[in-house]
């Protein structure tokens, strides 16, 4: 069981037979809409190391809540003060109490049990983890790289970003858990660093979903200066390459044009 969960049931009920104060209290001022409900919760921790269940239902007229059942006491309480009639009288008929006090486990543990404890605790989604490099300055050699596990369930989760196989401290920053529409959670960890060819940065996710850790690797790639020259250097000598073959092509070309001179001394 987690540290709180806590399982909400609404009743609304409308009508002026159920307004308070029916026990001979005194009533309230009308409420302007004349709302009654009724609101179930079921509370679990185990904060004392013992799984603990305790049933609140709380009853409102208009906006103001005027009493509650609380099953740790076994019995109904007053709110305000004109309610305390009501109370003294609900409290007399041991036959409802002995309902309401086996809500605790009718309605929180069964459910408990069979319908929200499998779902909220045994659930497992994998995280799916990716890397994204950015930079905030341009001419900077830091980048930062953006780890970012997504859709996973239960919330605890472990990050670490690594270097070459050594975990990296410094520069590490965690943002925040985020819940998604889906029962689903996802979170980012950055590190600020200053990459080098050669250098193989790792994520590594561990969750309970898991049965060995996921990593996603990321190697930094040549500078743009770098890339630059490279693609210069092709370019330059591809154009080398053009102008030979032309001027080259150009002089058999004319010299296959021009006619053979026969010897002077042959000319009669």
């Amino acid at each position: 069981m987690g540290p709180a969960l806590v399982l909400p049931l609404l009743l609304l009920l409308l009508g002026p037979s159920l307004v308070p104060g029916s026990g001979g209290g005194k009533k309230p001022p009308p409420a302007p809409h004349f709302l009654y409900q009724q609101k179930w919760e079921c509370r679990f921790s185990n904060g004392t190391g013992q799984p603990q269940v305790r049933f609140l239902c709380r009853y409102i007229y208009g906006r103001q809540n005027y009493a509650h059942f609380d099953s740790r006491l076994g019995s109904h309480v007053a709110d305000a003060e004109w309610a305390e009639q009501d109370v003294q009288r609900w409290n007399r008929n041991k036959d409802d109490l002995r309902v309401w006090r086996a809500q605790v486990d009718r309605f929180c543990r069964y459910n408990y049990d069979n319908i929200f404890g499998p779902f909220s605790h045994r659930r497992r989604v994998q995280p799916s983890v990716s890397i994204s490099p950015t930079k905030d300055d341009p001419l900077s050699p830091h980048t930062l790289l953006l780890c970012t596990a997504a859709s996973f369930y239960p919330l605890e989760i472990e990050i670490q970003w690594l270097k070459n196989g050594q975990e990296q401290k410094e520069g590490v920053f965690y943002g925040e858990e985020l819940r998604n529409g889906d029962w689903t959670y996802q979170i980012q960890v950055m590190l600020e660093t200053k990459p080098e060819h050669g250098d193989v940065y790792t994520c590594q996710v561990e969750h309970a979903s898991l049965e060995a850790p996921v990593t996603v690797q990321w190697e930094p790639r040549k500078s743009d200066s770098a890339r630059s020259k490279v693609w210069t250097g092709a370019v330059g000598a591809v154009l080398g390459v053009v102008f030979v073959a032309v001027g080259l092509s150009l002089y058999l070309k004319e010299k296959k044009a021009t006619p053979i001179q026969p010897p002077a001394a042959l000319i009669g």
